[in-house]
């Protein structure tokens, strides 16, 4: 041994020892999560209080025998400490174990504690062992409805999580950037809503910091850490990342309470959030795409939809015609998803879409924030995106197509079929709707007839007063399964305490 493999092997034993209280060592107040994971990739997300390198150890047994380690990048003041790091060859149906931790940038001594979570990773080859497995839903912390400590949190996370499935799909209204919250609210028995406030959610977000703010306030419940730490999870976004019901070219009235009238920045300030705390894989060309697909095994593959940042304005959506004023997906987004449909191997097609196809969504009188345009007829506006969409998928004869949704916060069972439509050529297929995930409660929505949709199901009583709080057991996801057998989709819809609905979908051949 030379003189300097000497220094460098006693280092550590020379060095005197360090000595850290607690509150000196960095911490990591928003958890770990998991998300796009797919056939031998899955990204790891975290967040410190200061600048500060994430390192990530992973291993395929939960003792972290044989464990792999990568040092990350350094979480810095531009993604407001946010660092995730794309873990790579991975093996095949497996769970993944791991921990992360950070190094202090300004101490190189000091770490944080590790905090441990797992994921699943899809199988590969033929469909064999315990088949696939999801949870949807949407809509978090909204119309008033904040974490109330002394009533649980979020419930409804912890409700999911008991389920252990292999992904989590979030349809959109991750936050509500625009609905601050009051410190009390009084519900109809009496009794009091005691919502944890900061100072985010104490006003409208206009400033990035604020938008980031609004996901930093929903980290702070510990059912919400606890699922991030064990289910991976595809994240797409909706109008309350930003505010309610809005298009990229809307310019705020003079009087509106925002100071900031372009809506075109205050999305792009929200998009920086969403993409900063959401464990996304960044596209390395179009760094702020949404939509995006994940092969799940031989089994199942997801389909994210963006319907916000390529829409024409709200209108009365009965355009005659295509092009701009009638988008919803954009030209770029349908052709994405024509080929991504076309060429994908897997059983079941799960489309995760952020709005509903069939039901109507007022925007104000005479306009609407959807797809539908309460016309039963021939598509028009952006029900034209739609149709071209399925008859594609009929004329390729792709086959287990499944739309899953949420928005309109409650749930929902509808199948579509060409016989009772004014529009004919497509295939029948699903459509399931979840939510809210920790939200006021409404509902039921009017369906429009183009499509041909029949309700099978509906969560709500009928009359139901609307916004009911999240105390009551009205909060809502959906789950599925594929039984690698016979390929059989079970799809259920639950509330907070149990299942409500179920249905077995086989796979035509």
């Amino acid at each position: 041994m030379n003189r300097r493999e000497f220094l460098t092997a006693t280092a550590g034993a020379l060095a005197p020892a360090l000595i850290v209280r607690a509150d000196e060592r960095p911490a990591m107040p928003c958890g770990v999560a998991t998300g796009d994971v797919t056939d031998g990739q899955a990204i790891v997300w975290s967040r410190c209080d200061r600048p500060a390198r994430l390192i990530v150890e992973y291993s395929t047994t939960a003792s972290f025998a044989d464990p792999r380690r990568i040092v990350g990048p350094a979480a810095l003041e531009a993604t407001d400490f946010t660092a995730r790091v794309d873990l790579t060859d991975l093996p095949p149906g497996q769970r993944i174990s791991y921990r992360a931790s950070f190094q202090d940038l300004s101490d190189l001594r000091r770490f944080s504690e590790p905090i441990a979570g797992s994921f699943q990773t899809p199988a590969r080859g033929p469909a064999t062992g315990r088949g696939v497995s999801f949870v949807f839903s949407g809509d978090c912390v909204g119309q008033g409805w904040g974490i109330d400590v002394s009533r649980g949190g979020m419930r409804l996370y912890e409700t999911m999580r008991r389920l252990q499935p292999d992904v989590f799909i979030h349809l959109g209204d991750t936050i509500y950037a625009d609905q601050p919250l009051k410190s009390e609210v009084v519900l109809d028995d009496g009794s009091t809503w005691r919502n944890l406030v900061t100072e985010a959610k104490s006003q409208p977000a206009q400033t990035l910091e604020d938008f980031r703010g609004c996901h930093r306030y929903n980290l702070q419940d510990e059912h919400m850490r606890r699922f991030n730490a064990e289910v991976s999870q595809v994240a797409l976004w909706d109008d309350h990342e930003v505010r309610d019901n809005w298009w990229p070219s809307q310019v705020l009235a003079a009087d509106a309470p925002s100071a900031e009238k372009s809506v075109a920045l205050l999305a792009a300030r929200a998009k920086r959030a969403f993409l900063d705390y959401l464990p996304l894989r960044i596209d390395p060309v179009e760094s702020e795409r949404v939509y995006r697909a994940w092969r799940h095994g031989p089994l199942l593959e997801i389909f994210a939809l963006d319907m916000r940042s390529y829409r024409g304005p709200n209108s009365a959506n009965r355009q005659t015609a295509g092009g701009e004023e009638a988008a919803i997906l954009g030209d770029a987004q349908v052709a994405w998803l024509q080929r991504a449909l076309a060429a994908s191997p897997a059983t079941w097609k799960l489309i995760a879409s952020d709005m509903p196809l069939g039901l109507l969504v007022p925007d104000g009188p005479g306009r609407f924030d959807a797809v539908a345009n309460r016309d039963p007829g021939a598509p028009l506006g952006r029900e034209l995106e739609i149709a071209r969409l399925l008859a594609f998928i009929k004329e390729r004869r792709i086959r287990n197509v499944v739309w899953i949704t949420a928005d309109v916060h409650y749930c929902a069972a509808h199948r579509y079929a060409p016989d009772s439509a004014g529009f004919t050529n497509f295939d029948p297929f699903w459509e399931f709707v979840g939510g809210p995930l920790h939200a006021g409660t409404f509902g039921p929505n009017e369906l429009d007839r183009t499509f041909g949709p029949e309700v099978k199901f509906t969560g709500i009583p009928p009359g139901m007063k609307p916004n009911r709080p999240p105390s009551e057991p009205y909060q809502f996801f959906g789950s599925g399964r594929i039984d690698p057998r016979t390929r059989v989709l079970t799809v259920k819809l639950h509330n907070v305490d149990r299942e409500i609905y179920s249905v077995d979908l086989p796979p035509a051949r």
